[in-house]
């Protein structure tokens, strides 16, 4: 294989490819990227982890000589990162090893070959789809934030999309996005795209919901097309030549999450997100690891934040808000509000509160396509 490629392109597809691939791998060629030469003039570029591949395809200066090899994919992307700006990088496969060659530079790498690099098998994705890449990059900064890390509770690790018919409520079908830590739920929805009638509810790990992520950032004016089946998932960016992610889904079940959704929380506090949040944030100041509950006291007309930490003494801000019903406090924890009021964009929020032990829930507004739910902490 020999190809050569315009140092920006190249690194541009590295950097895409390569934060699929685990630093430490017990297998070796999991370390490696597979790059493909053409005689057409295109280079294809791929990493695994096993659980998610992505792919990318992209145009080189000139194919001398069609194969196909896998080389350590951080070691590329740092060579890459570290040529001239403007240079042409010359890649030629001989004898397990790749010779990389730019300007005056000259490395060579051990090589693995081909045929022992793995390959996600997709099988059949029934179901396929488009949706704006800017609506689902909102989809997933929406949620993500909620998602578990904790491995014991497997199934909360990623994003629940599901499609449902509530008609009644949102004038048609729709396409929800749910994250859930068991401490907080982040719920998006958007009107459900033509093509999801009848696709299986299906749970997008949080690896791949990053990798996507990073992905989407480059493509934010275009569509991205989505195919899935009950087990896997392919996102392709770009159309032809472009990206595309495939990954393994979350083998369990999601909970039931429309449960702890409050519908009849009646006491409405509605103020600024932003003094909220900066209001939040200096109060926690004093907070340590075992206080990290924020303390809010309503009264008509005002919310006082307070802290309490016994190293660290006592804080107290208060906050103009529209807020009619009867004084009671609630305690939540600092760093999960702060979470919830920074996806909130404009000039109010709205908490719907219960009592100091029941969930609260809160929106920018009844219209709004984001809703979240936080659990309250003892204080």
């Amino acid at each position: 294989m020999k190809a050569t490629i315009e140092r920006a392109t190249l690194l541009r597809c590295l950097s895409h490819v390569q934060s699929v691939v685990e630093r430490r791998n017990t297998i070796p060629i999991l370390s490696n990227v597979l790059i493909e030469a053409s005689a057409d003039g295109r280079v294809r570029v791929m990493a695994t982890d096993l659980d998610l591949q992505v792919v990318e395809s992209l145009a080189a200066v000139s194919v001398d000589s069609p194969g196909a090899i896998t080389v350590s994919a951080h070691l590329l992307f740092d060579i890459a990162r570290k040529l001239p700006d403007g240079s042409q990088v010359s890649l030629e496969a001989a004898d397990n090893r790749m010779v990389v060659k730019a300007g005056r530079s000259r490395f060579s790498l051990p090589t693995l070959p081909r045929d022992d690099f793995p390959m996600i098998v997709q099988g059949d994705l029934p179901t396929s789809f488009e949706i704006g890449a800017r609506t689902l990059a909102e989809l997933i900064d929406r949620t993500r934030f909620a998602i578990s890390t904790e491995e014991t509770r497997y199934y909360l690790n990623g994003i629940f999309l599901h499609v449902s018919d509530d008609a009644a409520r949102s004038g048609g079908p729709v396409l929800k996005a749910a994250a859930t830590d068991g401490h907080r739920l982040a719920r998006y929805t958007i009107a459900r795209p033509d093509g999801a009638e009848g696709m299986p509810d299906v749970i997008v790990p949080r690896k791949a919901v990053g990798e996507l992520r990073k992905l989407l950032e480059e493509a934010l004016d275009g569509n991205v097309e989505v195919d899935l089946s009950a087990s896997k998932i392919r996102f392709t960016l770009g159309g032809e030549g472009g990206v595309v992610l495939t990954s393994k889904l979350i083998d369990g079940t999601f909970p039931d999450y429309s449960r702890v959704i409050p519908t009849g929380n009646d006491k409405l506090l509605k103020l600024d997100p932003r003094s909220f949040f900066e209001g939040v944030d200096r109060v926690a100041t004093i907070a340590t690891e075992k206080t990290r509950a924020v303390k809010m006291a309503l009264e008509p007309d005002r919310v006082t934040l307070s802290v309490t930490s016994p190293d660290n003494g006592t804080a107290a801000e208060e906050l103009p808000a529209d807020y009619r019903s009867e004084a009671f406090e609630i305690g939540f924890n600092a760093n999960y509000l702060k979470d919830i009021l920074g996806q909130i964009e404009g000039d109010s929020v709205e908490l719907h509160l219960a009592d100091a032990g029941s969930p609260t829930l809160i929106r920018k507004d009844d219209k709004s396509a984001a809703l979240y739910v936080l659990m309250p902490m003892r204080v």
